[in-house]
């Protein structure tokens, strides 16, 4: 009896873990992407509007992430591809001034998780997927979960946006890499 007891108060506390907010420290994370320019490897930045991060380290499928970026705000390394990026021809951020992130599905583990979502880019959504790793923030104690790192790497085909403008010059593959410093 007092093994059932046991085993229905360990399955009632897993059913009510669930996940924990964190909050994005704007500050100490990057979202940068590289592309194409002509032959040579241009990059770029884009800052982070909000995030809203519903983590479950216990059972990475639970955890839900939705980011939005301001694409007005971002630099693609010099003044001119800036410009063309977010010009008509490229982002549009004039009319479609953010682009957003909502994840549908995680899988994998907390050092090799697969992230699916619905990305929307000047008014398309289309599904992508990134890999993403958590980490401790160096030099925290190997018990403390409140700070820790996000890597996420991906790609993505501009043009499955409507960004097709400056083909000529401008690959269509636009690689990702974001380095998340979140906090619970």
């Amino acid at each position: 009896m007092i093994r059932l007891a046991l085993a229905l108060a360990l399955i009632a506390t897993q059913a009510l873990a669930a996940p924990e907010a964190y909050r994005l420290d704007t500050a100490r994370s990057v979202v940068s992407f590289t592309y194409d320019l002509g032959g040579n490897a241009g990059r770029g930045t884009m800052p982070v509007a909000s995030a809203d991060m519903a983590l479950d380290l216990a059972n990475p499928s639970q955890s839900r992430v939705t980011v939005t970026l301001d694409a007005g705000r971002a630099r693609a390394g010099f003044f001119l591809a800036t410009q063309a990026m977010k010009g008509p021809q490229g982002l549009d951020t004039a009319r479609h001034p953010l682009i957003t992130f909502r994840s549908t599905r995680i899988s994998g583990t907390l050092s090799e998780a697969r992230v699916e979502g619905l990305l929307t880019v000047r008014d398309t959504t289309r599904p992508v997927t990134l890999q993403a790793g958590l980490y401790r923030q160096r030099g925290t104690d190997p018990a403390d979960l409140t700070r820790l790192t996000v890597r996420l790497t991906g790609q993505i085909d501009r043009h499955a946006f409507g960004v097709t403008g400056f083909s000529d010059l401008v690959g269509p593959t636009i690689s990702l890499r974001i380095l998340a410093r979140i906090e619970r």
